[in-house]
């Protein structure tokens, strides 16, 4: 596992409070690695889930740092998305 994909499976984790998430959603970070949030919070995985979400190292960094609204880069291009818009919508109430 990447540095990159470790530190943001800790701010995730962070984030969600120790609770889950309603849903399976995939963080896809370019030439990183893929990141798993379910109901057993945030882990290094590249398993299938109901959405997935795709950016560079720089944008998904700075989604989690506040610095870059999710709907923001979503509508600008810098982070793709593939599959169920509702839990997308869902998971960007964590990231902010």
């Amino acid at each position: 596992m990447s540095d990159v994909v470790a530190a943001a499976v800790d701010a995730l984790n962070e984030k969600l409070g120790g609770n889950g998430f309603d849903g399976v959603a995939k963080f896809e970070i370019d030439d990183e690695g893929a990141i798993i949030i379910d109901e057993g919070g945030a882990r290094a995985s590249d398993d299938p889930a109901d959405v997935t979400l795709s950016a560079s190292a720089d944008t998904f960094q700075d989604i989690l740092t506040g610095n870059l609204d999710a709907t923001s880069a979503f509508m600008t291009g810098r982070l793709k998305l593939d599959g169920d818009l509702g839990i997308a919508t869902r998971l960007g109430s964590i990231l902010s």
